[in-house]
């Protein structure tokens, strides 16, 4: 069965992720934490592409990639689904190739239990 990724929509769910922890690395950030109301069932995922990072086009093909690359590691990852997570991209995201920042963030979303 295909797992759904639903997005966050509410700015008090985004600030108490913000105050949850977080793994870095060269591509971007992840914040995560455990919200009581939110579907277990699904991940709950939001991407965040700042402005400074360029202009629409160029913010939306990021988070076209992080997508991809969250829809790739539900089929071959065992992610956490009782938390919520919030990526935040860097511009490096944009820069390097899809393969390198896919084994990056795998790697990380593995730490993560």
């Amino acid at each position: 069965m295909k797992k759904k990724i639903v997005s966050l929509s509410k700015n008090e769910d985004f600030k108490s992720i913000l105050i949850g922890k977080k793994i870095s690395n060269k591509y971007l950030t992840i914040f995560f934490k455990k919200l009581s109301d939110k579907n277990t069932s699904r991940l709950n995922i939001s991407f965040v592409a700042k402005k400074k990072l360029g202009n629409a086009v160029i913010r939306n093909r990021i988070k076209r990639r992080l997508r991809n690359i969250m829809n790739d590691a539900l089929k071959t990852i065992n992610i956490n689904l009782n938390y919520c997570y919030l990526l935040i991209a860097r511009i490096s995201v944009n820069n390097d190739p899809y393969e390198k920042i896919k084994m990056v963030t795998l790697e990380d979303f593995k730490k993560i239990k």
